[in-house]
């Protein structure tokens, strides 16, 4: 699936939450929603420039420039406080919320006798204990407008037990179980619950800062635009549909 996502409205009057919004895969996400009539709660910790580029005012910017719907709202996923408060002002602002896409994410690819201990904390306290915090944080709002969906953002790196460990790998591995299980937790909520994966590599921002240096093949790589047609897909679906699964980009149905 690749393009941008068309301006269908097929999310008019729903309130989407992204995770990990300021730069990346997650901006294209937070600007695809808002294209498909959502309005979006553009979620991250980068209010200010810093040594990656991206911030979630830019994005919040972009998508109410181009005529949508969007709150920059502060947000450290590795504090419950901090996570509560971003989702509480979002609620605020929109009245509700019927998506998350809880992407934020640090990357360490790093061999695993090579990670020092505060590298394999920031993954999993980022990567997995982040999600879960967000995640926790909206179900009540989405379970309260009747439905909605649940979407992580994970890699195709986990089931790429040939090429060794990483702690990205395995933080994303343990997303992908608690969102499979709360898929069956949460069905009699009407809430759908799903992972997806790049089909191919994303090379972004935060990619190039945590890469190692890596040279990645053309037909390797797949433009961010991909995710944000498939997470629009997604963000659409209950529980009367797509659930339940770990999607692939470029293999969504259209």
């Amino acid at each position: 699936m690749n393009g941008r996502p068309n301006v269908s409205g097929e999310l008019k009057g729903k309130v989407a939450f992204v995770a990990g919004a300021s730069r990346g895969i997650g901006r294209n996400i937070a600007r695809g929603l808002a294209e498909a009539g959502a309005a979006v709660a553009v979620a991250a910790r980068s209010e200010e420039e810093g040594r990656i580029p991206g911030t979630i005012h830019a994005v919040a910017e972009r998508i109410t420039s181009a005529g949508g719907r969007a709150l920059a709202v502060a947000c450290d996923v590795t504090s419950e406080a901090s996570v509560e408060a971003a989702v509480a002002a979002s609620v605020a602002e929109f009245g509700g919320i019927d998506i998350l896409i809880a992407n934020a994410g640090v990357m360490w690819l790093g061999p695993v006798e090579s990670t020092p201990l505060k590298r394999w904390q920031l993954c999993l306290d980022v990567n997995l204990t982040g999600v879960f915090l967000v995640t926790k944080a909206v179900i009540p709002h989405i379970r309260a407008r009747g439905g909605g969906s649940l979407v992580a953002v994970t890699t195709n790196g986990v089931g790429m037990t040939d090429r060794g460990a990483n702690a990205y790998w395995v933080s994303k591995a343990g997303v992908e179980r608690l969102y499979l299980g709360l898929a069956a937790t949460l069905k009699s909520d009407n809430i759908a619950v799903n992972c997806l994966a790049p089909s191919r590599v994303v090379v972004t921002e935060g990619w190039r800062a945590g890469g190692g240096g890596r040279e990645i093949p053309p037909e390797m790589i797949e433009p961010p635009e991909a995710m944000a047609h498939a997470a629009v897909r997604l963000a659409g679906q209950d529980a009367s549909g797509i659930t339940g699964t770990v999607q692939k980009s470029e293999s969504m149905p259209g």
